[in-house]
């Protein structure tokens, strides 16, 4: 019998090529979903003990999140039914609009944690860093299809991009938020590149980056601190290492199937933040390495899925969708590496969320908006092929009537 290739799979097709009928990507649709529903279970499981604690309601945590589910859908239904180009409009006043709730949220913005990031709303604590990070790569996909040939040619073109970072980035860092600022920088360079930046402008971009980053680790002891415990947190696993040390057990105990759903102990207070930024030690302890694998898949298959499409609409010459798509990809793919590279111990510990998973109101709404974005641009494009494969059936028609 001869062996099937990989690209002749079911696997494959379904990645790769879109339904000949359907207007929208089913696959975003359902890969979201499943995202979010395993979200909501391990949310529910992680949080029952820090719930009962604090309110003595084991389910106050999985309630909210599940209340954060509903408008988010509904966020998203109504974020699916703007067209692109009325995005594109909206991209400079979303901006603004993003700048005036970091200025605000340092004023009177909620602590947590010693981290001022959340502007009080009554039933839910926005997090503008989040609206911030939408905003960006909206206006960058806008100020790209503006000044595509500029980007290209002039180092102006190229520069005038980061100016409008380095004031978000600025805002962020006096919350303080790191995390934030690294994903947007890594997703604004991705977005230049794809753009057609010049190789070397990519090269002396990144390079600065990463020493200003270094710098701003050097400048604050806290964050050198956990540079450090991230070499070796068994250094100090009762200090600066605690959280990463009780993480990494989780992920020790799952094994390769895990404990099974509910038989955490790290969750017990144990772990701390277990419901949010560490949730996916959770996932590891009580489904094991191949319940973290089908997680992670899902989410690589989303961001191959955005990739996808944005690749396609560049090459229809959709520059707006494209390079927003290219961004929304960008963005998914390094904020789940960032969060499951922190609980795993690969990389330095940052408050980000896995996408559709963790627990929080901003991110689920933000996150939903933007694979909203992502099947709006695809339904623009599948409508767009539609109606010129009908213009050309339209008209061999005629020209085999008139003949």
């Amino acid at each position: 019998m001869m062996s099937m290739k990989w690209e002749d799979s079911n696997v494959w097709r379904w990645l790769s090529q879109s339904s000949p009928t359907a207007l929208y990507d089913r696959q975003i649709v359902w890969l979201s979903f499943g995202l979010m529903l395993v979200g909501l279970i391990m949310v529910t499981s992680a949080s029952i003990p820090v719930s009962s604690r604090l309110v003595d309601q084991p389910f106050y945590f999985a309630i909210r999140q599940g209340i954060y589910l509903i408008g988010a859908l509904i966020l998203a239904a109504v974020a699916l039914q703007i067209p692109l180009a009325r995005w594109q409009q909206l991209s400079v006043p979303m901006l603004l609009i993003s700048l005036f709730l970091l200025i605000a949220v340092l004023g009177v913005g909620r602590s947590v944690n010693g981290a001022m990031r959340w502007l009080p709303l009554g039933i839910i604590n926005l997090q503008p860093a989040e609206v911030a990070k939408l905003s960006l790569f909206l206006f960058i996909a806008g100020y790209l299809v503006r000044r595509h040939g500029e980007v290209r040619e002039s180092v102006y073109g190229f520069l005038k991009p980061l100016a409008v970072l380095i004031i978000i980035a600025v805002l962020l860092l006096a919350q303080p938020d790191l995390g934030s600022v690294v994903v947007m920088f890594v997703t604004t360079i991705g977005m230049l590149f794809i753009a057609g930046a010049k190789l070397w402008q990519f090269g002396v971009l990144l390079f600065s980056g990463l020493g200003l980053v270094g710098l701003l680790i050097i400048a604050e002891p806290y964050r050198v601190r956990r540079v450090t415990s991230f070499l070796d947190p068994w250094q100090d696993p009762f200090g600066s290492g605690y959280q990463l040390t009780q993480s990494l057990m989780a992920f020790g105990r799952g094994d390769w199937w895990g404990q099974g759903l509910g038989n955490s102990i790290q969750k017990l207070e144990y772990l701390p933040e277990a419901h949010t930024d560490f949730v996916v030690a959770v996932l590891a302890e009580e489904l094991g390495l191949v319940g973290v694998t089908v997680v992670l898949l899902m989410v690589f298959a989303l961001v191959f899925r955005a990739l996808f499409i944005g690749k396609r609409c560049l090459e229809a010459n959709q520059l707006f969708g494209g390079f927003l798509a290219f961004g929304i990809g960008i963005w998914f793919a390094f904020q789940a590496l960032v969060n499951v590279g922190a609980a795993a111990g690969i990389m330095p510990t940052k408050g980000l969320t896995l996408p559709l998973v963790s627990y929080g109101g901003s991110s689920l709404f933000i996150m939903s908006t933007a694979v909203a974005l992502l099947l709006r641009i695809d339904h623009e494009y599948r409508l767009e092929t539609s109606q010129a494969h009908q213009r050309i059936v339209t008209h061999e028609k005629r020209k085999r009537t008139k003949a």
